[in-house]
């Protein structure tokens, strides 16, 4: 008899735990293991923490008889025989199955799986789960079926646990393919990976926080949120709302939101090194450059910012509102509270044309005042820019408008004291950051045009104070929108000839800047000259992004002038853009766009007392999302509505950003589905920071968390 031979431990570079990495783990070759970090996953963490699609229960057998189309069921047989059967489609194979239990026979059939032939024999039991189909001649089979041997092993890929299979006889979870990685293999490294996890593993969920919401420990959560025990709920796992998910879902939130916590509470400890009052002379002089009376909304969130103005503390604040809602008028008085008190401010956008929107704007409502307005883009020349940083540095130069050009580190100034970013979401964290170090702890305000669903502002703005504008300025209509059809384009061309009459521009908006031999788009390089022809008694001019700085400035400026009286352009002016004499949008390809990103077009026009228009041109056939997204546009103009519609369409990710907008990239937790944890999260984050053990929590964890949820700093 042969000595039992100890295992070999694992390389000291493998790691422990759940820090293990991947390519130690027991059928996880080279192959493997890039194609798993390839997706992510390089540790035992990162596995484990990857939900399943979906759960389906293989317990519950059926007899043969009790087949029916379209209804996925479990059930057993013995093989009859077996076959592989070669079509006239070339490359395409059939492997078929006959076999029988006590009511009768049934089929089975796999397409292009030639190598099954040798795994099956006639006498072998197995149990096979899958949704029947009928064919004529042929009657009832299994297509495709998943399938595990009754008898032991592990069948391809089975394995055993406790008596029972993997991939049968049980609640089964069913994974996303990774690369060449099935379901069923997925499967197994899982269940191989549990089998590794140490009695002790450490739990990061404190136990009072797990007895109070009645949770199990970490390493049963994983365990059961993967292979759920008997008796599980199948509705509540295919809700991922089982007490294990639950748990595992809580923990990714709660140390996000504990993160939170304990960076607003540094923050608070701040002290600026100015000063910040308000007093008549300066309520004066914001009254000189108001051009209209502020809205209730305006007024409330101008009254909380100059408040933080008037802090300590550092101000931190989100600044939202829909479209058209004034939001950069706001921001432009409290920048002159800052000035008025002897500092400087910076506002800083995403585009250059969006930055020289901004400084148009600005600089005639600053002209009667005492403060220099300076611009500050990438395309700008050399010598200009020279000027700009040296009125920058001495302070002759007080609110200076700009890109990302305003974060580098050549630009110094004398006393920055507001830093106020604009669509904040689509510059990266560096960036930002790099904004603020540029003044002595200045105050931030942070503003954005898309409404940001609750559920997203309690994540990824979950440590600013947040400011809401919900109302329009005075006199200003609904946007009268609808989707058009192709084949009504000559009456969408009729209602933009209508309006330029009457003295009003329109935009028309495409998609592409070029023609692609890829996408069938109409380009707006070639229908500018198009709508030229269409419209001879008007002028036709062209925007896009590719074009130079002082290029756009002047075609802007004609534009807001009068002298354009149709834009045509690509998304650059999706966002700022201000021209009141625009009444009509139309959008072509409307299908192309996101829900979102037509609200924003949209609210380029009806910026002026009067009624406006936008078109959505769209092309035949149209997807049922591509469908509701425009009828949602076009139902209503509430931008927070929308907002609500497209992060249940499209997720948070793409409605945000992820890599520029710091929303935190959550494994298990879904910022959709999981609003109610995210509530429970922040209020056991909040009871932890008040028992002042906050810190002592984060102090345990490796950087890694921190990474993902953009909290580097923390800890």
């Amino acid at each position: 008899m042969r000595p039992s031979v100890a295992p070999a431990p694992p390389p000291a570079s493998a790691g422990s735990g759940l820090r293990a990495e991947l390519r130690f783990l027991k059928g996880v070759g080279p192959r493997r293991a890039a194609e798993l970090e390839r997706a992510g996953l390089r540790t035992l963490d990162d596995l484990l923490h990857r939900f399943p699609l979906r759960y389906e229960d293989r317990s519950r057998l059926v007899r043969s008889s009790d087949l029916r189309p379209g209804e996925a069921a479990a059930v057993r047989g013995q093989v009859v025989s077996t076959g592989l059967r070669h079509t006239r489609r070339r490359g395409f194979s059939l492997f078929e199955m006959l076999l029988r239990d006590d009511a009768g026979a049934f089929r089975a059939v796999w397409m292009n799986r030639p190598y099954l032939k040798t795994a099956f024999s006639p006498g072998q039991r197995l149990q096979l789960y899958g949704a029947p189909e009928w064919r004529d001649p042929g009657g009832l089979r299994l297509v495709n079926p998943q399938y595990e041997p009754i008898d032991g092993g592990e069948g391809g890929g089975g394995g055993a646990e406790d008596g029972r299979g993997l991939h049968g006889a049980r609640v089964v979870p069913v994974y996303e393919r990774i690369g060449t990685l099935t379901a069923k293999q997925l499967r197994g490294l899982v269940h191989r990976g549990l089998e590794r996890l140490p009695a002790d593993l450490d739990d990061p969920l404190p136990a009072d926080v797990r007895a109070r919401r009645r949770l199990p420990a970490r390493r049963q959560a994983l365990r059961e949120a993967h292979f759920p025990a008997p008796g599980a709920s199948l509705a509540l796992l295919n809700r991922f709302r089982t007490p294990a998910q639950v748990r595992l879902i809580l923990e990714e939130l709660f140390l996000f939101r504990l993160g939170l916590e304990v960076r607003g509470q540094a923050r608070t400890r701040e002290r600026k090194p100015h000063a910040v009052r308000v007093d008549d002379r300066i309520r004066r002089s914001a009254l000189a450059v108001l051009p209209f009376r502020l809205t209730p909304g305006q007024r409330e969130a101008l009254r909380a910012i100059v408040d933080d103005l008037c802090r300590p503390c550092p101000m931190n604040r989100l600044l939202q509102g829909d479209v058209g809602c004034g939001k950069t008028l706001v921001a432009l008085l409290a920048a002159l509270v800052a000035l008025e008190n002897g500092l400087q401010a910076a506002f800083m956008a995403p585009t250059e044309l969006l930055a020289e929107q901004h400084y148009l704007t600005l600089r005639p409502l600053l002209a009667r005042s005492r403060f220099r307005v300076v611009l500050l883009t990438g395309g700008q020349g050399a010598r200009a820019r020279r000027d700009t940083l040296a009125a920058l540095e001495r302070g002759e130069a007080h609110l200076a408008v700009g890109t990302h050009a305003l974060a580098q580190p050549s630009v110094r100034f004398r006393a920055l004291g507001l830093a106020i970013i604009d669509e904040q979401h689509r510059f990266g964290v560096r960036q930002r950051a790099n904004l603020r170090e540029k003044g002595r702890r200045p105050d931030v305000l942070v503003m954005t045009a898309t409404p940001i669903p609750r559920s997203l502002a309690l994540t990824a703005y979950g440590d600013l104070d947040v400011s809401v504008i919900r109302d329009r300025p005075p006199g200003r209509a609904p946007v009268d929108t609808r989707v058009e059809p192709e084949s009504r384009r000559g009456a969408v061309y009729a209602l933009v000839e209508r309006q330029l009459r009457l003295g009003k521009q329109a935009y028309v908006v495409y998609p592409l800047v070029e023609e692609s031999d890829k996408v069938d788009l109409r380009a707006a390089t070639v229908m500018a000259d198009a709508l030229a022809r269409r419209f001879p008694d008007h002028t036709v001019d062209l925007l896009h992004g590719r074009m130079k700085s002082d290029e756009r400035e002047k075609v802007m400026a004609r534009f807001a002038a009068g002298g354009v009286h149709v834009l045509v352009a690509t998304t650059v002016i999706e966002v700022g853009v201000d021209v009141p004499g625009a009444s009509v949008m139309v959008v072509e390809h409307a299908e192309r766009f996101g829900l979102a990103q037509l609200h924003q077009l949209r609210g380029r026009v009806g910026r002026g007392p009067g009624r406006a228009w936008c078109r959505l041109l769209c092309h035949e056939p149209l997807s049922d999302a591509g469908r509701a997204r425009l009828e949602a546009v076009a139902r209503t103009t509430d931008g927070f509505e929308l907002a609500e519609r497209d992060l249940r369409l499209r997720g948070p990710g793409e409605v945000l950003g992820t890599r520029q907008s710091g929303l935190p990239t959550l494994r298990v937790a879904n910022l959709v589905r999981d609003q109610d944890v995210m509530d429970v999260a922040r209020d056991e984050a909040a009871r932890a920071r008040r028992a002042g053990v906050a810190a002592d929590l984060l102090a345990g964890l490796d950087a890694g968390w921190r990474e993902r949820f953009g909290l580097a700093e923390v800890g």
